[in-house]
């Protein structure tokens, strides 16, 4: 008897059972390395990507997203008086490791988001709108959660798909690649939180504010000025943070149950005059108020 073609003789099923059994082991094991704990939560989440992979596609198409929104508003000092507001709730945060970069964007449209990696963009049409510091410590408080729970990663794997995901990492300059990439930025730039994503990241955010120095009724006002603005035409930031419901009665809540005693820490409404609205709209430049003790002549 030939020994050897008896040893090769094994059953096609047999290989076959042993390949999937193989498969489900790995998929397997790809699931528990993917498992990771939001912060935020202090759940368990499955994550295929690690944390490097946000940065790596935060950096990838950070200037091509800048450029989608209008391109980084000419005034540095405007620019680095957000930032430095911004990397004030960055130090507090449950990443502080991460590397973040707050820029304002040229676009009147009532906006702001967070890009993978700790990319944050607030539109100049935004700051326009808020009256002080603390405003602006909400909002860019709120991006910060939604970048520590990587919130945005999860939404962009629930509308474009992980395959997309994982394709738009490794996309290069050819011109296949280019009309892709245009795909994912378009989709970056439309993509939905979810609502439970915007209480997380408010409840967040009003934490980091506190810790930051800032009275958490801001986050409250903030939310009563986007509010007043939808109610007159729909704003770009509720296509993108759908508003959860009763998120003004769920945030004066947890500030009177807890942060009761910081609501006089200070607002910054002087500082926040002085460094953006005087620059995005001079005192030369704006409406003369009434004087209601004027004489008419």
């Amino acid at each position: 008897m030939d020994i050897s073609t008896t040893t090769l003789r094994i059953p096609t099923v047999a290989i076959r059972r042993t390949v999937l059994v193989v498969l489900l082991v790995l998929a397997s094991t790809a699931l528990l390395n993917g498992c990771a704990v939001n912060p935020v939560t202090g759940e368990e989440e499955l994550m295929f990507f690690g944390p490097e992979k946000d940065v790596q596609l935060g950096r990838k198409y950070a200037p091509q997203i800048e450029r989608a929104l209008g391109g980084r508003f000419p005034d540095e000092n405007l620019q680095s008086y957000v930032n430095r507001i911004g990397q004030r709730m960055a130090r507090v945060c449950h990443r502080p490791d991460i590397a973040y970069h707050f820029t304002v964007v040229q676009q009147k449209g009532i906006n702001a988001f967070a890009v993978p990696g700790g990319y944050i963009y607030i539109t100049s049409g935004l700051l326009q709108e808020l009256d002080s510091e603390a405003q602006l410590a909400a909002i860019l408080g709120h991006e910060v959660g939604h970048v520590v729970a990587r919130d945005t990663l999860v939404a962009m794997s629930r509308q474009i798909g992980m395959t997309a995901l994982v394709a738009a990492a490794a996309i290069g300059d050819a011109p296949g690649d280019v009309t892709r990439a245009a795909g994912f930025i378009s989709g970056v730039l439309t993509l939905q939180y979810s609502r439970d994503d915007e209480k997380d990241a408010d409840m967040v955010g009003l934490s980091y504010m506190i810790q930051a120095g800032y009275n958490p009724e801001a986050m409250v006002e903030t939310m009563q000025i986007l509010d007043e603005l939808q109610a007159m035409r729909p704003i770009e930031f509720f296509s993108t943070h759908p508003n959860p419901e009763s998120r003004i009665a769920y945030l004066q809540e947890r500030i009177g149950n807890r942060y009761a005693l910081f609501t006089e820490l200070p607002d910054g409404e002087e500082e926040y005059r002085k460094n953006v609205l005087d620059i995005l709209a001079p005192p030369h430049a704006r409406q003369p108020t009434a004087d209601p003790n004027a004489v008419d002549q």
